[in-house]
């Protein structure tokens, strides 16, 4: 895996994180933010051709 693909994965998990943090604690506008961020990135990996889909075991 090459450094473009684990950076931007890797984002992708802590916007996800930080997206449920916000959810959880009520923040409406912090939620709006961190969505928007994590929308870019999917798109930002889609573009790339990194695969965002959860791994299934």
């Amino acid at each position: 895996m090459d450094a473009f693909t684990t950076g931007i994965l890797q984002r992708i998990h802590t916007t996800e994180s930080d997206l449920r943090k916000a959810r959880e604690t009520g923040d409406e506008f912090l939620a709006e933010v961190e969505q928007g961020e994590l929308d870019d990135l999917r798109r930002l990996a889609a573009e790339h051709g990194v695969d965002v889909r959860p791994k299934v075991a």
